[in-house]
């Protein structure tokens, strides 16, 4: 078994983990934006394919005691490195991460780090050099407490980065945050969705992927392909697999609008993309089946009505690079609040990094979550409605 550790936004670590357990594997810890876990052998690769909340998919490569850099770099030397590169690996310590131990200096633990893994490849390959002209793999270092852990990055680009957002507009929200927030809501398919500032469609599109069971990571490749552990007869399997428990005939209603005539057109464009990349998977396994897209209309949200009964309103309201001032954010905020009353039996969720939204939306809110993906942090408002 494969000791693996996930990365997630900052208070997302629970349903990481749900999805992980749900793919059938075994969690063992987690701390802030991390979730440990053992795989076999499939779920190097599997991991990145299906999960919705990750950003990054690590394998453990070491875990030991260092209090002095002697011991920092005779445990990384340890690491049997030559089966996990190819002689023309460029090989990047591309972040450290220390909380409350003796060795804080990260760019010390990345030299030794780095120095460490060049020279028992240059040992076990009789190199002086090594040439780094092919793919790039990065290496992450983790101290806690004086326990190192040495990880090797299977994901390549973010996991957020699913390949079918061509442009994404100003300050998008991440694919994985949308996947977050749908999480957060409990939001079941049946349900019907509407995100009345739909920008770039992200979280229109993340929901279309889930309620038809379409894998994240289909329209991309991963680190892991790049590396000779890969198995990619297993791999071609794994996609069938999945490609497989795809859902096209499901029953779905799911849309968004937006003023902006032209973040309409990217949403249109990228929902295009990402339900191709799902009959591209479709079609693997010989079905020519497709996959509804999301509708995306041009329209102001002050003049929506409730289409159905009941349902969610999610959305990421503009603020900050999308609004020009803090005056008119509140002005925003303080409209949005008669989406209450003209989606009357809707549950709303809005996530927004305004620290003002609360007292300019005006309603009691059912909970507040804190969310922090990169830099950002973000607020999501949970509004319950109260049906009858």
């Amino acid at each position: 078994m494969n000791t693996l550790v996930a990365l997630c936004a900052i208070g997302a670590e629970k349903i990481l983990g749900n999805e992980i357990k749900h793919l059938g594997y075994k969690l063992t810890s987690n701390s802030p934006g991390r979730v440990c876990f053992l795989g076999d052998d499939d779920a190097l690769f599997k991991t990145n394919l299906c999960l919705r909340t990750a950003d990054r998919v690590y394998l453990q490569m070491a875990q030991y005691n260092a209090t002095d850099f002697d011991q920092l770099y005779q445990g990384a030397y340890q690491v049997e490195w030559q089966d996990f590169f190819k002689k023309d690996s460029k090989i990047v310590v591309d972040k450290i991460r220390i909380y409350k131990s003796k060795l804080n200096s990260e760019h010390s633990i990345q030299g030794i780090v780095h120095k460490a893994i060049y020279s028992k490849l240059g040992d076990k390959w009789k190199m002086s050099s090594l040439p780094e002209t092919g793919k790039q793999t990065d290496v992450r270092v983790y101290i806690d407490q004086d326990t190192v852990n040495i990880l090797l990055d299977l994901s390549g680009l973010p996991l957020h980065k699913r390949g079918y957002r061509t442009d994404g507009g100003i300050a998008p929200l991440r694919e994985t945050t949308a996947a977050i927030l749908l999480q957060e809501m409990l939001w079941r398919r049946k349900t019907p969705l509407h995100d009345p500032f739909c920008g770039s469609g992200t979280i229109a599109i993340e929901a279309t992927l889930y309620a038809f069971n379409v894998a994240p990571g289909f329209g991309r490749q991963f680190g892991i392909e790049n590396l000779p552990i890969f198995n990619a007869d297993r791999a071609k399997q794994i996609i069938q697999e999945e490609a497989a428990k795809i859902r096209p005939d499901v029953e779905v209603r799911i849309t968004g609008s937006d003023i902006d005539p032209k973040a309409v057109a990217r949403a249109k464009q990228n929902a295009e993309h990402a339900c191709v990349m799902a009959g591209r998977a479709l079609h693997l396994i010989g079905k020519s089946s497709h996959i509804q897209r999301p509708d995306f209309i041009q329209a102001d949200f002050s003049s929506l009505q409730a289409p159905y009964p009941e349902g969610l309103l999610l959305c990421n309201p503009p603020y900050g690079e999308r609004l020009g001032t803090e005056e008119e954010a509140q002005e925003l905020y303080s409209q949005m609040s008669n989406l209450k009353y003209d989606f009357p039996n809707w549950d709303i969720g809005v996530i927004t990094s305004a620290q003002n939204f609360e007292s300019s939306f005006k309603h009691q809110t059912s909970s507040v979550k804190t969310i922090k993906a990169g830099n950002l942090d973000t607020k999501f408002y949970i509004y319950k409605s109260k049906k009858a």
